[in-house]
């Protein structure tokens, strides 16, 4: 009986053993699934980073984020750069900028380097102009340290007719104010195109542009050509000078050449109306002998008239041929080259 006793015993034990082991594997399984899950939607090393750096924020603004669908790190780094700079801006919006497909990193660090650059740039139009498709910060950039934008060879032709070919430098920064709406690189590179134009063309001749190269740039700058722009145009340096051909004397040349072929068509047409009128009086020739000739036919037809009508005798007929054999013969005789260096026969 002992041996029975003490086997049941062991039996129990054993029982209590794994009930005990399972009753452990009940609790410690869903909390470990609570703390996952927990740590999960909670990143509690970044929420211990955003305290230690001052930035107000709560666990449950984290997990709020994790259910919008927000990347907590996108938000809450930038925020504790903002606290550090001194730069109070609601975390909520932040992450409004973020929801509506915002460069959240990029918006901080132009408030940054515009706050320690002492410019005036609120978050709200850091966004719109980030929200616009610019790049906010090279805009700050280039408010502090200005751009320079090279021309391409200009070509503009002097009152003289020469073509004087300039290239000039631009000193540009941006205008914060203006960049929402305004206009480009493009347009201010076409328009002080336009004033180097305008300036070589009202020169009277080409030397004086180019004794005085900064007369372009003064005139230009007098323009007020970054009207409407999103930049300021600081300076316009005249970066190199050409001469190119006379357009002028070009001008000339072409407009002689022309003329000539003008005066060579109009005396072509002189000529063909001299030659369309000689042939017209030939042919009006041509038809005054044909009436001779006819009129010449006709009289003997009126001498047989004659004799057949008694008007005219034999005698008369005779007399008539003589004299005719007479005016051939005097016609012969004066026709004929008489030689009279020409010594006669035997001297």
């Amino acid at each position: 009986m002992t041996t029975t006793f003490l086997a049941q015993v062991n039996h129990l034990e054993d029982f209590a053993a794994f009930a005990g082991f399972g009753m452990f594997l009940l609790i410690f399984v869903p909390a470990l699934f609570v703390v996952l899950l927990f740590f999960r939607f909670v990143p509690l090393g970044l929420w211990i980073s955003a305290i230690s750096s001052g930035a107000k924020i709560s666990i449950m603004s984290l997990v709020g984020m994790r259910l919008r669908r927000v990347v907590p790190s996108k938000v809450v780094l930038p925020l504790i750069r903002l606290t550090k700079a001194n730069i109070p801006v609601p975390i909520g919006q932040l992450e409004s900028h973020y929801l509506a497909g915002g460069r959240v990193d990029a918006v901080v660090n132009a408030l940054i380097a515009a706050h320690r650059a002492n410019l005036e740039l609120t978050f709200e139009r850091a966004c719109a102009i980030d929200l616009a498709g610019r790049d906010v910060f090279e805009a700050v950039r280039m408010s502090v340290n200005p751009k320079v934008i090279e021309t391409p060879m200009i070509s503009a032709v002097a009152s003289n007719g020469t073509e004087v070919k300039a290239m000039a430098r631009i000193t540009v920064r941006t205008n914060i104010q203006r960049l929402i709406g305004g206009a480009g690189e493009a347009t201010i590179v076409a328009r002080v195109g336009e004033g180097i134009v305008t300036t070589i063309g009202s020169a009277p001749t080409h030397r004086e542009v180019l004794e005085n190269p900064d007369r372009i740039s003064k005139t230009v700058l007098a323009k007020g050509l970054d009207a409407g722009t999103a930049y300021e145009i600081l300076s316009i340096d005249i970066a190199d000078m050409d001469i190119g051909r006379n357009v002028g004397a070009a001008l000339q040349i072409e407009q002689a050449e022309a003329d000539k072929k003008i005066a060579e068509a109009k005396a072509e047409e002189r000529r063909s109306l001299a030659i369309a009128e000689e042939q017209e009086m030939r042919a009006k020739v041509q038809e005054m002998r044909a009436k001779v000739v006819e009129a010449e036919s006709k009289v003997p037809l009126a001498l047989a008239e004659a004799l057949h009508s008694g008007n005219m005798g034999y005698l008369d007929y005779i007399n008539l041929e003589n004299k005719k054999a007479d005016t051939k013969m005097r016609e012969s005789i004066g026709g004929m080259q008489i030689d009279i260096s020409a010594k006669p026969p035997g001297k």
